[in-house]
């Protein structure tokens, strides 16, 4: 089997790198296109992991004749390329649009467009990061098994603490594991582009004939997360705020459950989507298939890396947040053969060893839950 020609759209950042790495190690020949974004690299130059036997190519998937450009001579498509934050997104509404969704389109319009022109690009297999956060909240149950009919929370109740979603008539709810067939409920703007990204690349994908996949991946943790980043996932942002000596803030009550999967287990997944056909035109949960607490994480990364410093729980509600959220990878396993083989505990352990390598991080955190208040997006 002759090697690939493989492009990673944001390959410079977290889940990319470790995907590039994997590509390279199979023998396929990688084209990374990223735009070094200050917020993941504050540096603003390629990071030390970046292999020397990777093309790069710095571009913007704002900017159509770069993305273009970038496809030339590909044969298969890796998306990660996106702006990320639930939060943020919610201030930074324009440009979230255009790096996710427009983005995205410019994309699918070079395929559409290179197909059987001069150029003829011959991409076969689109791969597309997807996200668990589309789903808005996560699946429930009602105590007499009927469907619930709904899981808002309204202003009144959150600004009583009263945190678990209820039906219309005042039942609480039990979270279950959530499945590909929930219907989608965005409740952030991030949200929104997210599922843009998916549908525009699965209908796109089906009309011209092009094997698309989207994965919707739930909270992904592991080496090289931009920790300076407050936006980015919370098991490095706790780190962060621990590694400064501070507390880990925390929203609500802490009890709410979401699925983290290691890095390694979510390249698995990228792997498994571009070699399997039956993946073709479907979407697919990427998590570790169990519910963890977001106080447990806290926990647990204070109690690996040796601090004595306990989490604040702030009783504050985020606009755009869901209660609980996580994976049934029942379809994953079934089609693309993914297993996940990295554990809570271990996926922390290997987190926290790679931490206790790195400089100090910055902390912003205080200033972005600043930055929400003042904006109203906090109660």
């Amino acid at each position: 089997m002759s090697a690939r020609r493989v492009l990673v759209t944001g390959g410079a950042g977290f889940v990319g790198s470790h995907l590039v790495d994997a590509l390279l190690a199979r023998g396929d020949r990688v084209r990374i296109f990223d735009n070094l974004d200050p917020q993941v690299h504050p540096e603003g130059r390629r990071p030390h992991w970046m292999p020397s036997d990777a093309e790069f190519v710095q571009g913007d998937m704002r900017n159509a004749d770069q993305v273009r450009a970038s496809l030339e001579d590909i044969d298969v498509v890796y998306h990660l390329a996106a702006a990320v934050g639930v939060g943020q997104s919610m201030y930074q509404i324009a440009d979230y649009t255009a790096v996710n969704t427009m983005g995205t389109a410019h994309l699918l319009q070079a395929l559409v467009d290179d197909r059987n022109g001069p150029k003829k690009l011959t991409v076969g297999k689109l791969i597309v990061a997807s996200s668990m956060s589309i789903y808005g909240e996560g699946r429930y149950a009602r105590p007499d098994r009927q469907e619930p009919r709904g899981t808002l929370r309204p202003v009144d109740q959150l600004r009583a603490q009263q945190w678990e979603p209820r039906d219309v008539d005042g039942t609480e709810l039990r979270p279950l594991p959530t499945d590909e067939g929930k219907p989608l409920d965005p409740t952030s703007i991030y949200a929104l582009t997210k599922a843009d990204q998916e549908k525009m690349v699965l209908q796109i994908g089906a009309a011209y004939g092009i094997p698309s996949v989207a994965l919707r991946f739930f909270n992904i943790y592991g080496p090289r997360q931009a920790l300076s980043n407050p936006y980015t996932g919370v098991a490095a942002i706790f780190s962060a705020r621990l590694l400064n000596g501070q507390p880990p803030l925390i929203f609500e009550d802490g009890e709410q459950r979401r699925d983290f999967v290691s890095v390694h287990d979510v390249v698995q997944a990228l792997l498994l989507a571009a070699d399997q056909d039956a993946a073709a035109g479907k979407a697919f949960n990427v998590g570790s298939g169990r519910g963890v607490s977001v106080r447990e994480v806290a926990e647990t990364l204070a109690r690996v890396l040796g601090s004595g410093i306990e989490a604040q729980v702030t009783g504050k509600y985020r606009v755009g947040d869901i209660r609980h959220c996580f994976s049934d990878i029942s379809l994953a396993r079934e089609v693309l053969g993914y297993e996940p083989r990295v554990t809570f505990e271990q996926g922390m352990e290997e987190l926290v060893a790679w931490l206790q390598e790195q400089d100090r991080p910055q902390d912003g955190v205080e200033a972005h839950a600043a930055e929400l208040a003042a904006r109203g997006l906090t109660l």
